[in-house]
Order: C-alpha cells, then structure tokens, then sequence
C-alpha cells in the first residue's frame, strides 16, 4: 500500500505547479539563466505556479521570470548550520510562498513533492542529485509518474553515457523529454498533460508518455 507521503510523488490530473532545478551560480547573462527566466514566464502565462528552492541562479530565474508574466512563485528552502558550501536563501527571490525545511534531503523531497512536473536545467552536483531522486521516482511510480524535461542539448550525451555505461532500464528512458527552446519545453508539458488525462480516462499506466 503507498503511503501518504509516497502519493506525494505520483502524479495527478491536476497540473498547476513545476519546479525548476538548476545552477544556483548561473548569472543574469548566462544562458540557462536566461532560458529559466523565459520558460518561467511561459508557465506563468500558462497558468502554472513555478516552485524552486528559493536560492540564487536559475531559482531566483525562475521567479523573475514568472513575475515578470504576472504568476507567483513558491520557495522550498532551509537554513543550514554547518553546510558553508550550501548557497541558501537568496533574500531577492522574492517568492508569494516560503516553505522552511529542516535539512538539505527533506528540501529535496518538498521541491519533489510540491511540482508535477520538473524542468531540470545545467547545474552542478546539487542539480546531478535533484535529477537523480526524481528520475529514480519516476521509474519506480513508473506510469503515473512525475515527468522530467531536461533542458539542453548536452542532456542527450549525459544520457547516452548512462545508457551506455550502466543498467537503464527501458521505462527509464521513457519518464522524461529533451528540449531546447522554451516553447518545445511548455510543449512538453502540454503533451504531458494530454498524457495523464489519456491515462485517467483509460486506466492505462504502461505505455510511456516521453521518449527522447
């Protein structure tokens, strides 16, 4: 039986939160800033709130970009003690809703558990860890599962590295999608969404909704 916590991490009809992941040094002039920024603001004209872990770089992107289109947009932070590696809060993501968590694996979790669907950005290990609890949650709640679009081209010889290199298993090379313009990217959400309410009305969880 899944408990009240795992259904957190199984996706619904209901599509009205994503969360961004990405680099928390990545500057106003660097292109995935720029890209978040965008692709925030198309959510954001699409009616979605945009979560992110209220930090700098692509979070605080993501804000701007959703405000800029007249949206809001949800932190999931924590205050560390002893991480001074960790960027923390960035008091200009002014996000509408702050949510206060007590270490770094549970703030991981809430940005999970809050978005249905994640659009994951050029990062360093903090992304690489973000992307992988996903992706490992997407495989295993494979079929109602949260999606990842990945966004950027360099996506594709990461995952050809993993496929290569290591055991992926079939249904996970289908629980996300490549893309590169901020279109392609609400695109994929739109086809996302089809998706889940094909699958509602069905009552089908096998075949996969993203391929690269």
């Amino acid at each position: 039986m899944i408990t009240a916590r795992e259904s957190l991490f199984i996706n619904t009809p209901k599509i009205d939160k994503v969360t961004f992941l990405g680099y928390a040094d990545a500057k106003a002039a660097d292109d995935p800033f720029k890209a978040a920024f965008e692709v925030a603001a198309l959510c954001a004209k699409e009616g979605y709130t945009v979560v992110n872990g209220a930090g700098p770089g692509i979070m605080k992107a993501a804000t701007l970009g959703a405000h800029s289109a007249g949206g809001r947009a949800i932190g999931i932070t924590f205050y560390p003690h002893d991480i001074p590696l960790f960027e923390g809060r960035d008091e200009s993501n002014n996000v509408e809703e702050l949510i206060v968590e007590k270490n770094y694996l549970e703030r991981t979790l809430k940005l999970l558990e809050v978005g249905q669907i994640f659009i994951i950005f050029n990062g360093g290990t903090g992304t690489i860890s973000e992307f992988g609890m996903a992706w490992g949650l997407a495989r295993l709640y494979f079929g109602h599962h949260k999606p990842l679009i990945l966004y950027g081209d360099f996506w594709q010889e990461i995952i050809f590295a993993f496929t290569k290199g290591m055991y992926i298993r079939s249904e996970e090379r289908q629980v996300f999608k490549i893309v590169n313009t901020p279109k392609q990217a609400i695109d994929a959400i739109d086809e996302f969404k089809k998706g889940v309410l094909d699958n509602k009305n069905d009552h089908n969880h096998v075949n996969p909704i993203f391929e690269i």
